[in-house]
């Protein structure tokens, strides 16, 4: 069987437009897999909420996230493109990120040139390292492919929110020219930018949708109109899910039950796995030797 790498080149090659919603833990991977979506993306906000229930302000480390990753991975057959922040440290972390969420499954690593601690893309404190180091995390991050980590870059620039549009250009080339595999412009403000950044720099782009974030939610076929390849929609499940509970909690405190918004428990045991695990167990069972 091919490796995830090479299963995600095949996907780009024949793909025009991927829609991702993101993952955070087992459970929300494996249901994005059984939805039948092809590619998620693990997202670094919501790995923080949901496993240390705090804010994506670089509270998370490396080891917590790579964990996330195997859980993630093992859980889903859909491919992950993993967040790798900062690379978590110097050029000689940001190869042992990759090396480490190559080893995890990971299809893609994403790494960004924001100073550390970093931010959500979408919040205020937003700052960035000098473009010559944030190439040299893009080359570390190559160099760590080249050698035998078998993944694919996502280069991730944050210049647009404090240097500009054109800033943010230039790093995106720059990233390409150090042999990134995929791009990525974080927080465009209009679908103009979103279109100079798909014109102005040749290559495999990604957008990410934040629901009330500074990017335009734009319609699928409007994006791949645009020029983007990948659509990620890091916060959807992960909203969808805290809202759900915060209404749930909210009915049991008034003395209630919310009966009427869970799934059957049939269905929730279908959901995380249980069928299939009976099924297997059984064919187990059945053997004579």
């Amino acid at each position: 069987m091919s490796s995830p790498a090479a299963r995600l080149r095949a996907h780009l090659a024949s793909t025009p437009f991927t829609v991702m919603p993101c993952c955070f833990d087992g459970l929300s991977a494996r249901l994005i897999g059984d939805a039948g979506f092809d590619v998620t993306f693990m997202s670094g906000f919501a790995v923080s909420a949901s496993r240390i229930g705090q804010p994506d302000t670089g509270l998370i480390s490396y080891g917590e996230m790579v964990d996330t990753a195997r859980n993630v991975v093992a859980a889903t057959r859909a491919l992950v493109i993993g967040d790798g922040d900062t690379g978590y440290g110097n050029a000689l972390n940001v190869k042992r990120t990759v090396k480490g969420y190559a080893q995890a499954g990971m299809a893609a690593v994403m790494i960004e040139d924001q100073v550390a601690p970093k931010r959500c893309g979408h919040t205020r404190g937003k700052l960035v390292v000098d473009r010559v180091e944030a190439v040299n995390r893009i080359k570390a991050a190559v160099d760590a492919r080249e050698e035998g980590a078998d993944i694919l870059i996502l280069a991730r620039t944050d210049a647009r929110h404090g240097h500009g549009l054109d800033e943010a250009l230039e790093r995106a080339r720059a990233f390409r020219d150090a042999g990134a595999d995929m791009l990525f412009v974080e927080a465009p403000q209009s679908i103009e930018e979103m279109e100079t950044i798909c014109r102005e720099v040749p290559g495999v782009h990604m957008a990410n949708l934040v629901e009330g974030g500074a990017t335009p939610m734009l319609p699928h076929a409007e994006l791949e109109r645009i020029g983007y390849r990948l659509a990620a929609y890091p916060l959807t499940l992960l909203s969808a899910m805290t809202r759900a509970m915060q209404e749930a909690l909210a009915v049991m405190k008034a003395g209630g039950h919310p009966n009427e918004a869970l799934l059957d428990f049939a269905d929730l045991r279908k959901a995380v796995g249980f069928d299939a695990y009976y099924e297997e167990e059984a064919s187990y069972a059945d053997r004579r030797d």
